[in-house]
C-alpha cells in the first residue's frame, strides 16, 4: 500500500477515535447540569462542544507525552510504524464501541494507550515501551486523579452544605447553586479539551515522526491542533445525544450544590494534570467526583457493588484494548493484505455495533455512561429536618 496512502488512512482513523471520544465524554461535563435542571439538554451539549473546541488549542503537554513519551523512539528506540499505528487506533476504536454497546463503563483514554501498547509489543516487542513513563503519567494518575477529585468533591459538598444549613427544610432553598453550575460544568467542558483532544493530536505527531515528516521530539503542527479540535467538538455535541437520553435515572438524586462541588473539583483535577502532561481519563475524575460529592451530603450511603463494577470497567480497558490492538497489529503484519483485512473486518464490527444499537431500546441496560454508573454508585436519602432545640 503506497504510504501517501496509508497516512492518510491512519489520520482519518485517528480523527474518528477523537469523534467517538467526544461521543462518550459528553456527560462528563453536562451530566449533572441536566439532571439538576441547571441546563436544558440542547443547551449544555452546544456549549460543552464549544468549550471542547476552545478548550484544544490550550495545551500541547499531553500530546507530546503520548508522541514522545510512552514509545521508546529516536536514538537508542525504535521507529515505530503507521501500520502499527493503524492497528492501535482500531483497537481503541473497537473496544470502545463494544464497551458503549455493552455499557460497561470504560476509558477512552486508557483504549487508545492500550492499543497502541499491545500493537507496539507485537511489532517490536516490550522493550519498545517505557513502562516508567507509563507507570508515572498514565498509571499513577489513573489512581489519584479520582481519588484527589473525590476527596475535593467530598470536602466542597461537606462546605456548601455547612454554609447553607439553614435551607436544611426547604426543597429549593439551595436553587442558587444551579447558576453556578453553568459555569462549573463549562470549566469541566474546558478542561477536557485541554486533556482528551491532546491524545488524537499525539498520535497523528507520533504518524508524522514515523514517516519523517517530522523531528523526533517535535509537538502537534497547528492543523493537527485544528483538525482534532473540530473531531471531538463534532462528536461531543452529534453524539452526546444518546448518552444525555440515558442519565435520567442516573444522576437524578444529584442535588445542585453536589453537582456544582462535582464538577468544580472535575474540573480542577483535570487542569493541573493537563499541566504536568499525565493523560488520564476524564470520566475516571468525573465519577470520582460525583462520588466524592454524594458522600458529602448528609443521608447518602455509597453502593459500593455498583462502584466496585465501575472499577472493573476501568481495570479491563487498558489489556483488553491492548489485545485488540496487539491482534490487529499481528494481522496487518502481512502488509497490503493485513490493512485491508484490519480494515474491513474493523469497519463491519463498528457498523454492526451500531446498527444493534440503533435496534436495541435506549436505556440503562445496555448504554449508560461512567458518570451515570457512579451517580448511582450513590443512594441519596433525603435530608433529615433539623431538631428543634428545647427550650429550657
Amino acid at each position: 500500500m503506497e504510504l501517501t496512502l496509508l497516512v492518510v488512512l491512519v489520520i482519518v482513523l485517528a480523527l474518528f477515535f477523537d469523534f467517538t471520544n467526544g461521543f462518550h465524554d459528553t456527560a462528563n461535563a453536562m451530566a449533572t447540569p441536566i439532571a439538576t435542571g441547571a441546563l436544558k439538554p440542547k443547551v449544555a451539549v452546544t456549549i460543552a462542544a464549544i468549550l471542547n473546541l476552545v478548550g484544544a488549542f490550550l495545551s500541547t503537554e499531553v500530546a507530546r507525552t503520548i508522541s514522545g513519551g510512552i514509545i521508546k523512539e529516536g536514538d537508542g528506540g525504535i521507529l515505530i510504524t503507521p501500520e502499527l499505528i493503524f492497528a492501535g487506533l482500531l483497537g481503541a476504536i473497537v473496544w470502545n464501541m463494544i464497551t458503549w454497546l455493552l455499557g460497561l463503563p470504560s476509558s477512552s483514554s486508557h483504549a487508545l494507550f492500550g492499543g497502541l501498547i499491545g500493537a507496539t509489543i507485537v511489532g517490536f516487542g516490550v522493550y519498545a515501551i517505557d513502562f516508567s513513563v507509563v507507570l508515572s503519567k498514565v498509571v499513577l494518575p489513573a489512581v489519584l486523579a479520582p481519588l484527589t477529585a473525590g476527596l475535593i468533591a467530598y470536602t466542597a459538598t461537606k462546605l456548601a452544605y455547612a454554609i447553607t444549613r439553614r435551607y436544611d427544610g426547604k426543597p429549593d432553598g439551595r436553587d442558587g447553586f444551579r447558576y453556578g453550575q453553568i459555569f462549573s460544568s463549562s470549566l469541566v467542558a474546558l478542561a477536557h479539551g485541554t486533556n482528551d483532544a491532546q491524545k488524537t493530536m499525539g498520535v497523528i505527531t507520533l504518524l508524522l515522526i514515523s514517516v519523517g515528516l517530522q523531528p523526533v521530539g517535535s509537538g502537534p503542527e497547528f492543523w493537527v491542533v485544528t483538525v482534532c479540535a473540530i473531531a471531538i467538538a463534532l462528536g461531543t455535541y452529534v453524539g452526546g445525544w444518546r448518552i444525555i437520553k440515558t442519565l435520567g435515572t442516573g444522576l437524578t438524586d444529584i442535588k445542585p450544590a453536589q453537582g456544582f462541588a462535582a464538577e468544580t473539583s472535575t474540573a480542577a483535577t483535570i487542569l493541573a494534570s493537563t499541566h504536568l502532561g499525565f493523560a488520564l481519563s476524564t470520566t475516571q475524575v468525573a465519577s470520582g467526583s460525583v462520588i466524592g460529592s454524594g458522600m458529602g451530603r448528609r443521608g447518602s450511603k455509597v453502593r459500593w457493588g455498583t462502584a466496585g463494577r465501575i472499577g472493573v470497567g476501568w481495570l479491563l480497558t487498558l489489556p483488553s484494548a491492548g489485545i485488540v490492538g496487539a491482534l490487529a497489529a499481528f494481522v496487518a503484519t502481512f502488509g497490503v493484505v493485513g490493512i485491508v483485512i484490519d480494515t474491513i473486518v474493523g469497519g463491519a464490527v463498528i457498523g454492526g455495533i451500531f446498527l444493534w444499537s440503533r435496534r436495541s431500546e435506549v436505556d440503562a441496560s445496555n448504554v449508560v455512561s461512567e458518570v451515570a454508573s457512579s451517580g448511582r454508585a450513590v443512594k441519596i436519602k433525603k435530608n433529615p429536618k433539623p431538631k428543634k432545640k428545647v427550650a429550657p
